[in-house]
């Protein structure tokens, strides 16, 4: 999903699949069934609880059970964990999802579902059914924002920057007042994409009509040097204007960098969660947010995958689906979900509703200081979508491995020359493990 980042609870979540027991069972005559997720940033924790509060309050055959895990690197080992041991829930938060549906570990998800979303944001697979539905709104990666200090932009007269270069300038004038450009975070890997993949998506842009950039390596069109401008951006950055202390620093914590002033930008992928979580934390300050632009001004946006690995969303099990109770369970909650009612507690809790087709209906949330930035950059006319999609299973054991070779780079541990040979050699060697 978009929303990752913010107040997150993960490090006080029981790591404990094995004692979960099967898909579900029976809870007060009703068919009890088991959601598997991973834990966020606050607003989406609370859209988790939220939600399955009210179909456990309003469904007469069905309760569905929460267990969040910790997100980032630990969620797909914590699926890989399940899958070794069987013990699949009947919904599940998917990542790696085409590793799994070809392992034959996903159900169909009905029409009575995809009836109620909006025609783009799911599509069916070469059998012609439909296994995964957006847990949010499909809006890319758009939520890969720098989240700012408003009023200190306001104090010393700067303004968002419309190129690349404005943004360098932007990242020196702050220095040169003597305070911190930005705070972003690697205590965990996957947060080092929130300033990454702004900065690579150019270059991605430029492989969207040959079926993606990753795509494009596999098959020898491209190699990892073509991203060596990016890599030498990211460093540059992370050397001159990054605040001290990133390494260790955890996504949420960045939020009370911003608040407490420690740095006057923050990275973020939570789009408007990360807002709603500043605002939660001090209500009184003025944050906006902006896309990080090209050297041209366009803001080159990730469209996000309705199949393939890198797809994220619901899915229900196989295992479920082998009891009819359980399967009919788990398609009850998703009509929930997809609902009027469960889109207007989402849009009150802060994040942003699927794309229902009952859209016009559901209440919006404008109360979040700096939400009119986020509708605005949906409607910019600079914004260029472009795909990816990586149609390669084992993707995402590559992706873990150049996320760190990323940060070992921006540490000093190896140069740009150095990431870039030993990410194409594990790159090569993956694919060649197919």
């Amino acid at each position: 999903m978009q929303s990752a980042g913010g107040l997150s609870v993960a490090a006080a979540v029981p790591f404990a699949l094995a004692a979960c027991g099967t898909s579900g069972g029976t809870t007060g005559g009703k068919t009890s069934i088991r959601f598997l997720y991973a834990t966020g940033d606050e607003t989406w924790n609370a859209v988790a609880k939220g939600v399955a509060d009210a179909f456990n309050a309003k469904s007469a055959t069905a309760v569905v059970e929460l267990e969040p895990l910790p997100a980032g690197t630990d969620y797909p080992t914590a699926m890989k964990t399940m899958d070794a041991t069987g013990n699949w829930p009947a919904l599940v938060d998917m990542r790696d999802t085409l590793t799994y549906l070809e392992a034959g570990k996903l159900a169909p998800i009905p029409a009575s579902v995809t009836g109620l979303l909006n025609d783009e944001v799911y599509a069916p697979v070469a059998d012609g059914e439909v296994y995964i539905v957006p847990t949010t709104a499909l809006n890319g990666e758009l939520g890969f924002n720098m989240v700012y200090d408003k009023d200190y932009f306001a104090e010393h007269g700067l303004a968002v920057p419309a190129t690349y270069a404005e943004f360098i300038a932007l990242l020196d004038a702050i220095k040169g007042n003597g305070d911190a450009p930005l705070a972003t975070a690697a205590g965990e890997i996957w947060p080092s994409d929130q300033l990454w993949k702004p900065l690579a998506a150019p270059v991605f842009a430029q492989y969207d009509a040959a079926g993606g950039f990753w795509n494009a390596v596999r098959g020898g069109e491209a190699s990892l040097a073509d991203l060596r401008e990016p890599l030498e951006r990211l460093k540059d950055i992370t050397d001159a204007y990054v605040l001290e202390g990133w390494q260790s620093t955890q996504d949420a914590q960045t939020t009370t960098l911003l608040v407490n002033r420690q740095a006057v930008m923050a990275t973020s992928s939570a789009g408007i969660g990360r807002l709603n979580d500043v605002n939660k934390v001090d209500p009184d300050f003025n944050a906006g947010i902006f896309y990080l632009p090209a050297d041209d001004g366009s803001l080159n946006v990730l469209k996000n995958s309705v199949n393939g690995d890198t797809a994220s969303g619901f899915a229900i099990s196989a295992q479920a689906q082998e009891d009819e109770k359980q399967y009919d369970a788990a398609v009850e909650f998703l009509e929930f979900y997809f609902s009027v009612e469960a889109c207007d507690l989402m849009e009150a809790a802060g994040m942003i509703a699927p794309n229902v087709k009952a859209s016009d209906q559901v209440e919006r949330n404008a109360t979040i200081p700096g939400a009119d930035d986020y509708f605005a950059l949906l409607a910019n006319p600079d914004l260029t979508w472009f795909a990816n999609e990586t149609t390669w299973a084992g993707f995402s054991t590559f992706h873990t491995f150049f996320r760190q070779a990323r940060i070992e780079m921006q540490d000093g541990q190896t140069s740009v020359d150095e990431c870039i040979a030993k990410s194409q050699d594990e790159f090569d060697a993956q694919a060649e493990q197919g």
